[in-house]
């Protein structure tokens, strides 16, 4: 079967712009030409795609279906094509690492800024996902490393620490627990909290240290990632709790971090790789840079 990719291409670039005029101006095309793609895509599926008006365009049910489908294909041939760009630059050497997310925003970029003013030409390939993703790249093999939470029972990993990191509160500065030093977890009690999704190895962390008292908890708000908690917090919406180390590159002008006991609630950060397979002479250099970043 035939793929049209030029009237696929065509779709999504009106889909996402929402006017035929932008998206031909995004394709370099006439509007006659982008419509002529379109008709010949719709007419080669059997199905309308696009509702087109003199004021505006929108996408049918069918096109509804169609486009993540479409975007997903899209990314997942530029990725491919991408690495197939990568391997093709012989005189370039890549590296592939995993990495948390909050790490990757914040002690990363020192360590990568070092690395590369010695080795330039070197590409580096980061995937910034959670602890789950992280250690099932490294355990396919897909990247040398992780930089990510430590998990003991791991045995098929070898583990280097670098930091305990502990979980703060974070409220408004003007809330009234802002004036406290540190609060016990049961002072939370009355108070709007965001967590994180269940999903998240933060939230795991917090679910197990507290037990059965997590439920005495007022969680009113539940977020994908630690950005839109804070962002909620300094809107005085609710408060949250994440790892210090989340909110290095936070403006915490208006806020204020409050430290937890009762209990204090930590997660230790390492760098994991296959246990039995050693680094490569460039994985071992940013190794010990990201290590000396941690010191």
């Amino acid at each position: 079967m035939r793929i049209d990719f030029l009237g696929l291409h065509a779709f999504v670039a009106i889909a996402e712009r929402g006017s035929f005029q932008h998206a031909a101006a995004h394709l370099n095309l006439s509007q006659t030409a982008l419509s002529h793609r379109i008709r010949k895509l719709e007419e080669d599926l059997g199905v309308k795609l696009l509702a087109r008006t003199t004021r505006e365009v929108s996408l049918t049910q069918a096109g509804l279906n169609l486009l993540p489908k479409v975007k997903d294909t899209i990314e997942s041939l530029a990725e491919s094509l991408d690495q197939l760009r990568l391997e093709g630059r012989s005189r370039q050497e890549t590296l592939a690492i995993g990495c948390l997310p909050t790490v990757a925003s914040g002690r990363l970029p020192r360590a990568l800024q070092r690395f590369q003013e010695r080795h330039p030409d070197v590409v580096v390939r980061i995937y910034d996902n959670s602890a789950t993703e992280i250690a099932d790249l490294v355990q396919a093999g897909t990247v040398e490393f992780g930089i990510t939470m430590v998990a003991a029972h791991r045995w098929d990993f070898d583990i280097e620490m670098l930091i305990k990191d502990t979980f703060t509160l974070v409220c408004p500065e003007e809330h009234p627990l802002a004036s406290e030093q540190v609060l016990s977890w049961s002072d939370l009690a009355d108070e709007p909290l965001i967590r994180i999704s269940s999903r998240a190895g933060n939230r795991i962390i917090i679910d197990d240290a507290l037990g059965s008292r997590r439920e005495t908890l007022c969680w009113r708000f539940e977020v994908q990632h630690i950005q839109t908690a804070i962002a909620l917090v300094r809107a005085g919406v609710a408060l949250t709790v994440v790892p210090r180390l989340s909110l290095d590159t936070v403006d915490e002008r208006g806020l204020k971090l409050v430290a937890l006991r009762n209990p204090s609630i930590t997660r230790q950060l390492g760098i994991v790789s296959r246990r039995g397979v050693p680094l490569s002479p460039l994985a071992d250099e940013l190794r010990r840079t990201i290590v000396q970043t941690f010191e």
